[in-house]
């Protein structure tokens, strides 16, 4: 007998839909063929382990099993469950009518019960978008499968549940998730807040100028002086994810596996921020069977590199690309896969080795030229790519002793989204950009147009601090950006005086 059901491979942050094809002959092989992998080839004694304790019939006769499209790879142990259905239907113990409504997946243990899988979500919007009825995965996975609308989702516990259901024995009520509801009534909680944080006013600007303009961001200074716990409150001021923006966001921690079982939507920005140890593999994604890396697990919210220096110059190098292109292609042998990878690059770190330079109070103990070579670590090209760079100093006792709270994050967010409202109005026309961070040179030129005294201003800037192209472009966007704070069209000369002094690593004789 011939029956066919269906799952899902998963190419990028995308999905394609598996037909898997069960036919049961006079012989006694198993033979399972389509480009499976280990993994899956593995799955037979699974599968009749978990059939025989959920008692359902095996087939004892020949088994051929085809997974169709034949050329794409099959990876991992997420199609248990539509092989053991399709094997239990070839059978006669599963009705076969109903199985192409269906788009099923999960893991089995040795008993039948499923187990929870990688990339739920884009599968999902597979199945809505092929046309199938409903989706049939472990509870586990439900309700980040039910931010699909329309798309009936199935959470099921056992395979002897899923066969029940198929049968029509017993009811399994869809998940339900009202995605608008769950979006709008988490988005605005954090755990931390800019009011917390006492002194330090002229980076917590820097911050609220970089979260306008999603512009990446350096600090440095040294130990204790607030860096990371700075660093940490960004995601509060950024604008708050838009629903397309959550979709393609949970779409990627989806795939990496990151989505817990009462998750359904991500709802704040994601902050990633990985040790300095990280492999250049780990930090951009790939491998042998390509995953997301860090960069891509940060889109639409916060990369932070902590202690920047002690990165290996690889693992910093490779980051070059993508902060120009927001999007990262991981080419094998056998395919190629495009992560999204749009993310604000906040990094830190200390000014010299032992970390005491420009500190107002203790003394460097730093041989002669080790504060440049310490910096070298850090490529021209790849602080280039760094809009603004800002030197932070501890806070003197007595900020730290005051009682009064600084401004919230809140008040600060309400700025942004202003300026981010603005920029939003100027690229409508192209989709490509959201904010003035991402301007091509051809925008610049046409929304950063500068008058003669800030032009005047700018030409002795780069004179004098001998900048290069792309630093130009960098104090003409935070100029822009500045400007949208102040809710004006025309870049003034104090909008380039404060982007300039954005630029602190490149003035003659920082670190000499």
């Amino acid at each position: 007998m011939l029956v066919k059901t269906y799952g899902a491979a998963l190419h990028g942050i995308d999905a394609i839909v598996v037909t898997i094809e069960v036919n049961v002959s006079n012989g006694m092989q198993f033979i399972l063929v389509g480009l499976p992998d280990n993994a899956v080839r593995e799955s037979h004694e699974r599968i009749l382990s978990a059939l025989k304790v959920q008692g359902i019939n095996c087939p004892t006769k020949q088994v051929v099993v085809n997974m169709a499209p034949a050329d794409i790879r099959k990876e991992g142990a997420a199609y248990d469950l539509p092989l053991a259905v399709g094997l239990a239907a070839a059978s006669g113990a599963i009705k076969a009518d109903r199985l192409e409504r269906f788009l099923l997946m999960g893991e089995l243990s040795l008993d039948g019960t499923l187990q929870p899988v990688k990339g739920v979500l884009p599968v999902a919007i597979k199945a809505r978008e092929v046309g199938f009825e409903g989706l049939i995965v472990p509870a586990f996975n439900a309700r980040e499968a039910a931010v699909v609308d329309t798309l009936k989702v199935y959470g099921a516990e056992t395979l002897g549940q899923v066969a029940r259901f198929l049968n029509g024995t017993e009811t399994i009520p869809p998940t339900v998730v009202n995605t608008r509801d769950e979006f709008a009534s988490h988005i605005d909680q954090f755990d931390a807040d800019f009011a917390d944080v006492r002194g330090q006013e002229s980076v917590k600007r820097a911050f609220e100028v970089a979260a306008a303009g999603g512009h990446n961001i350096i600090m440095i200074g040294p130990p204790g002086a607030g860096k990371s716990m700075l660093a940490k409150r960004i995601p509060t001021i950024l604008p708050p994810l838009s629903l397309r923006e959550a979709l393609e966001t949970t779409k990627i921690h989806s795939v990496a596996g990151l989505i817990g079982r009462e998750t359904s939507l991500m709802t704040q920005r994601p902050f990633r921020s990985p040790h300095h140890t990280i492999s250049d593999v780990a930090l951009i994604g790939g491998g042998a069977d390509p995953k997301p890396g860090e960069i891509s697990l940060a889109h639409n919210g916060v990369l932070f590199l902590d202690e920047l220096p002690e990165f290996r110059r690889q693992v910093l190098e490779v980051l070059r690309q993508p902060l120009e292109d927001r999007t990262i292609t991981i080419s094998r042998s056998k395919m190629t896969v495009c992560y999204p990878a749009s993310f604000m690059l906040v990094a830190s770190m200390n000014p010299c080795p032992c970390g005491y330079y420009n500190h107002p109070t203790r003394a460097c103990t730093c041989s002669p030229g080790a504060v440049q070579r310490y910096l070298g670590k850090i490529s021209g090209p790849l602080l280039d790519r760094i809009d603004i760079q800002i030197e932070i100093v501890p806070v003197p006792f007595e900020k730290l002793a005051e009682q009064k709270s600084g401004e919230s994050s809140a008040v600060i967010r309400e700025r942004v989204i202003r300026a981010r409202n603005i920029q939003q109005q100027r690229f409508k026309d192209d989709p490509h950009v959201h904010c003035n961070a991402q301007m091509s040179s051809r925008q610049l030129r046409q929304y950063a147009q500068l008058g003669p005294e800030a032009t005047e201003m700018l030409r002795a800037a780069m004179e004098r601090l001998d900048l290069s192209a792309r630093a130009y472009d960098r104090i003409l966007k935070v100029s822009r950006t500045i400007a949208d704070l102040d809710a004006t069209p025309d870049i003034r000369v104090e909008h380039i005086a404060e982007a300039i002094n954005y630029r602190n690593l490149d003035r003659s004789g920082w670190g000499q």
